[in-house]
């Protein structure tokens, strides 16, 4: 099949390019070109902040259509400008509106729609993925998939990489965790997201779907990362409040513990119902395999990390215990 990729060029955008070379279709990319398509993609250099931004694309019909976009007039424009016979959108479990309980069902309620074109900051993303979900959805015969957070090698986030690089990385016998091992987790490695979401396209899918892997916690996950790692170093559970006290935050960026959030209302952010997807075929490859991989890209990172301790954080909350 003809399949156009709004992106392309960076982690899942890549990876489904990537997928859908390796399954025999002929894949377009379209991106403003800060980074390279997988090789045998054509490429096409976009700007999708301009109102005309589409125009090289125009013109032709698509087989499928598939757009990571995370700003509704983006989303807005590609339906409006792009003729194609199917879309996939993926989109992400922030759409939904509330997380106080685990594996909730493509029916929870989501967000109401951005109507603005463009977030204002990123407390709009979930808000902004649903006006994207809407546009695709109201075009013609569409798949959505609201992913979890996706991990593996080339997740530039670090939130599937912190943990086992940092067993790999110990500043001593001990590694600093949350003391919520009882946290729950899950993760898709980005190559299964991507291989099924060409398997959607190819098969023509509709519907929306949750994409993510199995639950299990965080004592469970650091198991896993210090095995991948080879580590001797041993967890040290540190309580949610002398973690405030140090400074110390959740989730992502500068000073954070990733995989783990200090909010009851936000306890199932991380796992959804995947029924529905795997009865279309979603599989995933175990939590092993993602870990040790990442691990391998970790070592080759060349920027830094958006979430995690430095050693020097690591150190000053050690020294404080």
């Amino acid at each position: 099949m003809e399949l156009l990729v709004l992106g392309g060029t960076a982690f899942l955008g890549h990876e489904i390019a990537r997928s859908a070379l390796a399954q025999g279709h002929r894949v377009t990319c379209a991106a403003r070109g800060s980074a390279e398509p997988p090789a045998g993609a054509a490429f096409v250099r976009i700007d999708r902040d301009e109102d005309d931004g589409l125009a090289p694309l125009t013109g032709r019909r698509w087989d499928v259509v598939i757009d990571v976009a995370r700003q509704p007039g983006h989303v807005r424009r590609a339906v409006r400008d792009l003729a194609a016979d199917h879309r996939v959108f993926v989109s992400s479990g922030n759409a939904y509106a509330d997380f106080s309980s685990i594996e909730q069902a493509e029916d929870a309620a989501t967000l109401a729609p951005l109507a603005a074109d463009t977030m204002s900051s990123d407390d709009d993303y979930g808000a902004a993925k649903v006006a994207c979900e809407q546009a695709v959805l109201a075009a013609g015969p569409a798949a959505v998939v609201r992913s979890g957070l996706i991990g593996g090698p080339g997740d530039w986030s670090g939130r599937s990489g912190y943990w086992p690089w940092r067993f790999a990385h110990p500043v001593g016998p001990e590694v600093v965790v949350p003391d919520d091992l009882r946290f729950p987790c899950a993760m898709i490695d980005v190559r299964d997201l991507a291989a099924w979401i060409v398997d959607l396209a190819g098969r023509r899918v509709e519907g929306t779907f949750n994409a993510t892997g199995p639950t299990t916690d965080l004592e469970s996950v650091l198991e896993v990362a210090a095995r991948v790692a080879g580590s001797s170093a041993r967890p040290r559970p540190v309580p949610v409040e002398r973690l405030r006290e140090l400074g110390i935050g959740d989730w992502m960026g500068p000073a954070t513990l990733p995989l783990w959030i200090d909010d009851p209302d936000w306890r199932g952010f991380a796992t959804m119902d995947t029924r529905r997807a795997r009865a279309e075929g979603l599989t995933m490859r175990p939590l092993e395999e993602t870990l040790t991989d990442v691990l391998a890209w970790e070592e080759t990172r060349t920027q830094p990390r958006r979430c995690g301790l430095t050693d020097d954080d690591e150190r000053r909350v050690l020294t404080a215990l």
